[in-house]
């Protein structure tokens, strides 16, 4: 359904299914990505037959981040955008915050939609994939997927931020000041999903959460969804991801953050990440028990 490019949009049952669709990158996200499922997620919003939307990805992978080559950024902010104009780069810090703020808009259509959402999480739900399951309602994922934010070692802060209200101040501190992941089943135990169950149930039990949601009148699933949004935004959720953006841009002039662009001229970017992840072994953080790692920073069972 629909002529999208980057995702793919299907309705059925009472429910709308986004589908993040650019496996051969992971679903990496891209500002036209973006667009194109702000798109979809007020049609669904719009639509009465609609009563809660499922975002999944493509291949293997939910979304393994923001996609740092720039590919698909052009995309115009008005039909009347000139080439004639001079218009807003990155060349200013309220540039920077600005783009920011931009791309920041079309994610909050999942926090902003009266109906509700659920990610569907498998494989990588990285940086940008935590951006968007994260605004989503309820997650859902596999117990073996990955989470975290791995960008907030060098390149900048979070540009969204749902990590506080959903885990708590420590645990948000533990991940995002290493950029350390976890797995779907360790997310599930502090409270950053809904859920996590064996891979070949994931989808069974995404639309059986649907199932039940179909059931109920789509006016009333708005209005308990849209309370407790009330009660976050009271609490300062809405505002934060404002600050969020605006805070990436303090991250983005940050020593790190220039060393980083100095390495991707010189080097590129496959060779900068490798060298910034390398240090920090597997990657991984461990919920429950002792974290002893061995001399290459991997975890030991």
């Amino acid at each position: 359904m629909g002529n999208f490019e980057h995702i793919e949009y299907e309705t059925d049952n009472g429910r709308a299914r986004i589908t993040l669709n650019r496996p051969e990158k992971l679903n990496a996200i891209t500002l036209a990505l973006q667009a194109e499922l702000a798109e979809a997620l007020w049609e669904a919003d719009n639509n009465r037959e609609v009563h809660c939307v499922i975002i999944r990805g493509a291949g293997r992978a939910f979304c393994a981040g923001y996609d740092l080559t720039g590919a698909d950024g052009n995309v115009p902010v008005s039909r009347i955008q000139d080439d004639a104009n001079s218009y807003r780069g990155a060349r200013s810090i309220d540039d920077d915050a600005w783009q920011l703020e931009r791309a920041q808009r079309f994610r909050m259509a999942l926090f902003d939609m009266h109906k509700p959402s659920i990610a569907q999480v498998h494989g990588y739900c990285l940086a940008g994939g935590t951006d968007i399951a994260m605004l989503c309602d309820m997650v859902i994922a596999a117990d073996d997927a990955t989470f975290g934010f791995p960008p907030a070692r060098d390149l900048g802060a979070l540009p969204n931020n749902l990590w506080l209200y959903n885990v708590g101040p420590q645990w948000a501190k533990r991940l995002t000041l290493t950029g350390d992941t976890i797995t779907g089943s360790e997310a599930q135990q502090i409270g950053l999903v809904l859920k996590s169950v064996p891979p070949e149930h994931l989808a069974a039990e995404v639309e059986q959460l649907a199932d039940r949601m179909a059931l109920i009148d789509p006016d009333l699933l708005s209005a308990n969804k849209r309370i407790i949004n009330l009660g976050m935004e009271l609490m300062g959720a809405r505002t934060l991801q404002r600050l969020a953006a605006e805070n990436d841009v303090r991250g983005h002039n940050t020593r790190a953050a220039r060393d980083y662009g100095i390495s991707v001229r010189e080097r590129g970017l496959k060779a900068t990440l490798r060298a910034r992840d390398a240090k920090f072994g597997d990657g991984r953080a461990r919920v429950n028990g002792p974290e002893l790692r061995d001399a290459e920073g991997r975890l030991l069972d």
